[in-house]
């Protein structure tokens, strides 16, 4: 990600390595039931090694998805990048994150992960959300402290000039 003159990076990070617990364990009871059946056909020697590939293949799948994954939050923008090998970036301003929510399910608590999602203004297509980051709020405090700090450094707005023919507006 290339930094606009004067941007500061506030966050980056990619998803905990506590939320692919998730994806391992249903790997590992995935191994062990293609283990099972491998056994039951054929050998027992069989049915471990092909539990054990199907492990293997859970584990690295779920650290490349890791890997693969970053989020930034600097002092102009929120960026999201996925993929090793395609790649799907997403960008927004930060002056366009209205909302800022967090979702944690009780197990995720007890992780101390969660989902950071962003409502951004005036588009419904985008779906700006930090998943399985470590300590959501600690990202939420950071998006809090840039669009603070954006708006002490913003010039004010100037109003636009009446229409013509308009009469001028006057403050009562």
């Amino acid at each position: 990600m290339d930094l606009h003159s004067g941007e500061q990076i506030i966050f980056k990070g990619r998803p905990s390595w506590r939320s692919t617990l998730q994806f391992y364990l249903g790997g590992l009871v995935l191994a062990g039931l293609v283990g099972v059946i491998a056994a039951l056909i054929e050998s027992t020697e069989l049915g471990i090694a092909v539990g054990l590939g199907v492990l293997a293949i859970a584990l690295v799948v779920g650290f490349l998805i890791r890997l693969a994954t970053h989020y930034v939050v600097t002092t102009e923008r929120l960026h999201i990048r996925r993929g090793l090998v395609a790649r799907r970036v997403q960008e927004t301003r930060l002056e366009r994150v209205q909302n800022v929510n967090t979702d944690q399910s009780a197990f995720q608590r007890i992780l101390q992960i969660g989902t950071v999602d962003f409502d951004t203004a005036g588009s419904g297509d985008f779906d700006f959300t930090f998943d399985g980051v470590a300590q959501p709020e600690k990202v939420v405090a950071a998006v809090d402290r840039a669009q603070r700090q954006m708006e002490q450094t913003s010039p004010p707005h100037e109003t636009a000039p009446p229409a013509a023919g308009a009469p001028p507006e006057t403050a009562e």
